[in-house]
């Protein structure tokens, strides 16, 4: 019975789309070339950290208010408060085709 319910708990976990609350914080993994979650929603106020583990530094580029990471080297982050309501795109400034999406609610 135990199994049963830990593994119905791990399949909503891994269905139930990326959330986070205000009062607490978000996470992106960055690694072989890929942001994950890909797209993440959020409540507003929520403060979103980039972690890079991949081998080589990133930057995050959020295209639609003009905000701009330095490089993130390895095992580095970079962190953004998301104050207000909306979709936010954003992608890696040296690598253009990775790409993800805050929304914000």
């Amino acid at each position: 019975m135990q199994r049963l319910i830990c593994g119905g708990l791990l399949l909503v976990c891994l269905i139930v789309p990326a959330t986070a609350r205000s009062e607490g914080g978000a996470a992106v993994k960055i690694d072989n070339f890929t942001f994950s979650p890909v797209k993440l929603s959020i409540a507003k106020g929520t403060e979103v950290t980039w972690t890079n583990d991949d081998d080589i530094p990133h930057t995050i580029v959020l295209t639609g208010i003009g905000v701009r990471s330095k490089a993130i080297d390895t095992d580095k982050t970079f962190a953004y408060r998301f104050d207000k309501a909306g979709t936010f795109a954003y992608i890696c400034g040296l690598h253009p085709q990775m790409h993800g999406q805050v929304v914000v609610k």
